[in-house]
């Protein structure tokens, strides 16, 4: 299955996108400047600390762009049914063509999307079936990007030991409080807001239930089976190799799902 290159066209989604990269520069940049490498050249933290910092950056970099540029799983004009799940399917009452049940119609990019759990400014792109993991894995990077940098902060100023060689010539030093104070309020901002978003996410994979189909309150227990967290995360992110679960830059095959575990929405 070959990545599918999918651009939505909406300034406001631009401009949500571009500031999640506008933190992710200043973080990406400033930190390690500031903290990381004078820290290093002194011999108060081991360089393994840098790999992991950039490492985790890179990670979470790679799984912004690919939830924004994935196709998230838009249906075809005339999407070939198989003859043995037409049942299955069901009549779009907004763009009057057929789509899998539990696919949702997006107002904003104006076509119906597999299994859709929500349309989010922040990658500008909606979160569906082909995608969803590479959101689930942007959020996980963010957050532990965010604490890393949040706890390197902190140790900076009320751990470490004081820096020796500064050259307050550079703009960086001369400004550091404010930098600080500013990399400090954006990673407390980041950090509730995934936390929040993140966990919801997690439940809604655990219950099999789309953010859709929970602010439509059309899951009802009895709809279908109740199957074990760790199928629905393997459906999510197209294996049963948990390794596999973090790695952005691999492909996904979808797993073949029984229909009777579908749920109308």
């Amino acid at each position: 299955m070959g990545l599918r290159i999918h651009f939505v066209v909406d300034p406001h989604g631009w401009c949500c996108m571009g500031l999640i990269v506008f933190v992710w520069l200043y973080n990406f940049f400033l930190i390690p400047k500031i903290v990381l490498f004078p820290h290093y050249e002194e011999g108060h933290i081991p360089g393994i600390l840098i790999i992991i910092f950039y490492g985790i950056a890179i990670f979470c970099l790679v799984a912004l762009v690919r939830a924004s540029i994935t196709d998230p799983g838009r249906l075809p004009e005339n999407p070939k049914i198989p003859h043995g799940e037409r049942e299955f399917w069901e009549l779009c009452n907004k763009c009057n063509l057929m789509r899998p049940k539990r696919s949702h119609h997006c107002s904003r990019c104006g076509h119906c999307v597999r299994r859709m759990d929500h349309h989010c400014p922040w990658i500008n792109n909606c979160v569906g079936e082909d995608n969803h993991w590479l959101f689930l894995q942007l959020c996980f990077y963010t957050e532990l990007l965010t604490c890393y940098a949040l706890m390197f902060s902190f140790c900076h100023y009320y751990y470490f030991l004081p820096l020796k060689k500064r050259n307050l010539d550079l703009f960086v030093v001369r400004h550091e409080l404010a930098i600080m104070r500013l990399a400090a309020f954006m990673g407390i901002t980041m950090l509730v807001g995934i936390t929040g978003l993140f966990y919801t996410q997690l439940i809604g994979i655990i219950t099999d239930t789309t953010s859709i189909e929970k602010m439509s309150n059309c899951c009802e227990e009895i709809s279908r089976p109740r199957k074990p967290w760790q199928q629905t995360f393997s459906e999510v992110f197209g294996t049963r190799w948990k390794i596999l679960w973090f790695i952005p830059f691999r492909q996904r095959q979808p797993l073949r799902v029984p229909y009777h575990f579908a749920n109308h929405v």
